[in-house]
């Protein structure tokens, strides 16, 4: 007990940042401790949202439920932009080339500035007609459409937040990683009962005072991170080198960042018509319940997705320092554990799908079809895993490409067309919808297994 105790210690004081040598399981361990709990944070925040918000009215819930999920393409985006710095610095730290690495780190800013600006305007303009295009009723338009505005408008504070944090992966910083989110969503989890029942001195936002309380927090998050990375004590200082754009490296990032973010795009927009299908057949009611559903699912998904980050900086790391054997080990640690922890999950979900439903929906006619969504999803999460432990491993190894296929395959080419046969053809609606996302998962499972063995990802160059 007391050597499991030391090991959580050191992990969480952040001191290695090469795991290239040494145990494997340590070294795995060392990463995945606080990449797991920085994902547990972000897990807290959006199960807090959705705590407080569901209090307000079910067109609230809805509101955020429908611009997450338009939200999603500016994660992925930001993901996918993450993925690039994380898989080289892991690669420079690996080859011992923290110029490198800081210079890829700089780009990697300014390629977020750039992207957000593109999305930020539009997003902000046509905040309603987006809400409506998702199926939003008017009741939804008029309560959350400043909500919408909010979230777009900040969007270069959530792309900053996830490339920044790729960087301290890559460097093998996970704990500086975790520190960042816990004290973004730590902000946001105190600002937002504050701003959105108006709790003393602050004023009564409603679900508006959820967006404020986000953008402040991840703000603060961002401005933390520059100050890690300038200080001078961070494996990757952004004061070595210059500041200017560098066309050069920008290019290289945006070619792993192009597929990284379409790997991620597959998915989301996938999630996009999945919602537009639930909506069409069940109505607002329908949306809320869903959207509980896939707050719970996510809130133990971001751990599980932390291990698979560890697994990625791992394989990067182990690559550049030529040990192929030992980035194969790792992930397949991974996996195992994945696997395990997703399994018990989902039997726990399916047992206590109606009461964790009305914690978080207290109007009776969004909680049976939550209850509904969380017990299916609790029947296939297991699923989930694989898919999550080979793709991050190819994304370690700057093989962006292999992923980007598998999602196409698996979410376009048999998670939306089953989807609609289940949902809409087949009037199943909601259920559909949930045993369509399973068998996707299922189908990017074995896919993912069988170009991991296949090994073409160990030769990538970045």
């Amino acid at each position: 007990m007391q050597k499991y105790l030391r090991l959580i210690r050191e992990s969480l004081k952040g001191e290695q940042n090469d795991f290239s040598t040494g145990s494997m399981k340590r070294a795995m361990a060392l990463l995945a401790i606080p990449m797991m709990l920085e994902m547990a944070m972000e897990s807290i925040f959006s199960l807090v949202d959705t705590f407080f918000v569901g209090k307000v009215s079910t067109e609230a819930l809805t509101t955020i439920g429908l611009t997450e999920v338009c939200l999603t393409i500016i994660y992925s985006l930001a993901i996918g932009l993450s993925i690039a710095p994380m898989s080289m610095i892991a690669r420079f730290v690996g080859e011992k080339r923290p110029q490198e690495a800081a210079r890829s780190a700089r780009q990697a800013i300014w390629l977020s500035l750039i992207i957000s600006l593109f999305i930020a305007v539009p997003g902000a303009i046509y905040a309603p007609e987006l809400l409506r295009l998702m199926g939003g009723s008017e009741a939804v338009v008029a309560e959350g459409t400043l909500y919408t505005r909010i979230m777009f408008g900040s969007n270069a504070v959530i792309m900053l937040l996830f490339v920044l944090n790729g960087v301290f992966r890559g460097a093998g910083e996970a704990t500086k990683a975790m520190r960042v989110l816990w004290l973004a969503n730590g902000i946001n989890i105190i600002l937002d009962p504050l701003l959105i029942f108006g709790v003393g001195p602050f004023p009564e936002l409603g679900v508006t005072g959820a967006a404020v309380a986000t953008t402040i927090g991840r703000g603060v998050g961002v401005g933390y991170q520059l100050y890690l990375l300038t200080n001078g004590k961070s494996v990757v200082n952004l004061n070595i080198g210059r500041w200017g754009i560098d066309l050069s490296m920008m290019r290289r990032l945006g070619r792993i960042a192009s597929t990284g973010a379409f790997q991620y795009i597959i998915a989301s927009a996938s999630w996009i018509f999945l919602m537009r299908i639930v909506a069409d057949t069940g109505g607002d009611a329908a949306v809320a319940g869903y959207q509980v559903a896939i707050r719970l699912i996510i809130f133990t998904l971001l751990p599980a997705w932390g291990l698979a980050n560890a697994a990625a900086t791992f394989v990067g790391q182990n690559l550049g320092a030529g040990q192929v054997e030992r980035a194969k080990s790792g992930v397949w640690l991974a996996l195992r554990l994945i696997t395990v922890y997703m399994a018990i999950i989902g039997i726990f979900y399916y047992l206590a799908a109606p009461w964790l439903i009305q914690l978080f929906a207290e109007e009776p006619i969004a909680q049976a079809p939550g209850t509904l969504a969380l017990q299916i999803f609790g029947l296939g999460y297991f699923l989930f895993g694989p898919g999550m432990a080979f793709s991050q491993a190819f994304n370690g190894a700057g093989d962006t490409r292999t992923p980007t296929l598998l999602n196409f395959i698996a979410f376009w080419l048999v998670e939306l067309p089953l989807g609609y046969l289940l949902g809409m053809g087949l009037n199943w609606g909601l259920s559909g919808v949930c045993f369509a996302v399973i068998a996707a998962n299922a189908v990017l499972a074995v896919l993912a297994y069988f170009f991991f063995q296949r090994g073409k990802w160990i030769n990538v160059k970045v």
